[in-house]
């Protein structure tokens, strides 16, 4: 048995109705669908945090960084001036 859906109407620029109908496309799905899922997995994240994609990108590998934060950030602070 099929849950009973709400209708909603939302309003999107141009370019990310493209991206969305794109997508959809590529996933096989219908633009609900994806719509759907994105709302379910924004609204289930942990609230209270910033979403870091790219979080750890620039690891550096060092493990004093927490520890020497105030030292590094002088060093670069001075070679920019």
């Amino acid at each position: 048995m099929l849950a009973y859906m709400k209708r909603t109407t939302v309003k999107l620029s141009d370019d990310l109705d493209a991206r969305l109908r794109h997508e959809a496309q590529r996933r096989g799905v219908t633009v609900s669908t994806l719509t759907r899922e994105a709302i379910e997995a924004w609204l289930s994240a942990p609230t209270g945090r910033r979403r870091l994609g790219a979080a750890g990108a620039g690891a550096s590998g060092r493990t004093d960084i927490s520890e020497r934060i105030e030292e590094i950030l002088a060093a670069e602070v001075g070679q920019s001036h």
